[in-house]
């Protein structure tokens, strides 16, 4: 049985200036990966209403699911809810259970409710909302994508609330072999292995330590007899 596909949408200028590393890909990737779902692609895209609209459409076609993150806050570059609202050709406005948690939220703060924070309760019409019990301001659902905020800790919580969802499938598991040899001496026998176990994904990363060469060799798949059975024989090939 083929694992679901996911794809990721990461939007902001920050991520593409070198002024914000992004983090949640990494988080993202190790998340699905242990509920058995393939992240396929992920794209990096600018707050340019055009491009996200393009993207979003694609993946969306492309993938069993989507995940966004960035651009739902209050400031006037958060653009990302207009944009999936027109990309699904759906109305958007400040919708009632939006500013409902958001007014219980600032009150309980003693904050006010103004104008730039309720533009985090506008929603498109037929989205359904993402928890986030971090700061309130909720994500949401529209088609298969799931738009999310971009700061870390909103965005692990709206993927805790949001994976037990999803349909997953077998967990992908990975296990490293580390050789001591420059990976031009390990590509052949590699290579080999890589064909005779097709079911699997091997990966070569080098390094170079205290002056000497080196690779880990990363093996990935869902069989664990099939995979043990590999690294026996890298043992094997490399000892």
């Amino acid at each position: 049985m083929t694992n679901p596909t996911a794809a990721m949408l990461v939007i902001g200028d920050e991520i593409l200036s070198g002024r914000t590393r992004d983090a949640n890909m990494h988080y993202l990737a190790g998340q699905l990966a242990e509920a058995g779902i393939t992240l396929a692609e992920v794209r990096i895209v600018a707050d340019e209403r055009d491009v996200i609209v393009n993207s979003v459409r694609a993946l969306s076609d492309a993938y069993d699911t989507v995940f966004t993150s960035g651009g739902i806050g209050p400031t006037h570059d958060d653009i990302t809810a207009d944009c999936m609202a027109a990309a699904f050709h759906q109305r958007i406005d400040v919708r009632d259970d939006a500013r409902a948690i958001l007014q219980a939220h600032y009150d309980k703060a003693g904050t006010d409710l103004n104008e730039a924070r309720l533009r985090m309760a506008r929603i498109p019409e037929n989205a359904a909302l993402i928890e986030n019990p971090v700061s309130a301001a909720p994500g949401f659902i529209i088609e298969n994508v799931h738009v999310m905020a971009g700061v870390p800790s909103v965005f692990k919580a709206m993927v805790a609330s949001v994976l037990p969802t999803l349909t997953g499938g077998a967990p992908l598991i990975s296990k490293t072999f580390t050789v001591h040899r420059g990976e031009g001496d390990i590509a052949g026998p590699l290579g080999a292995l890589a064909q005779a176990y097709p079911g699997l994904s091997m990966g070569s990363y080098p390094f170079q330590r205290d002056g000497k060469y080196g690779a880990n060799i990363v093996v990935r798949g869902q069989d664990a007899a099939l995979l043990d059975e590999a690294m026996a024989k890298l043992g094997e090939a490399f000892a």
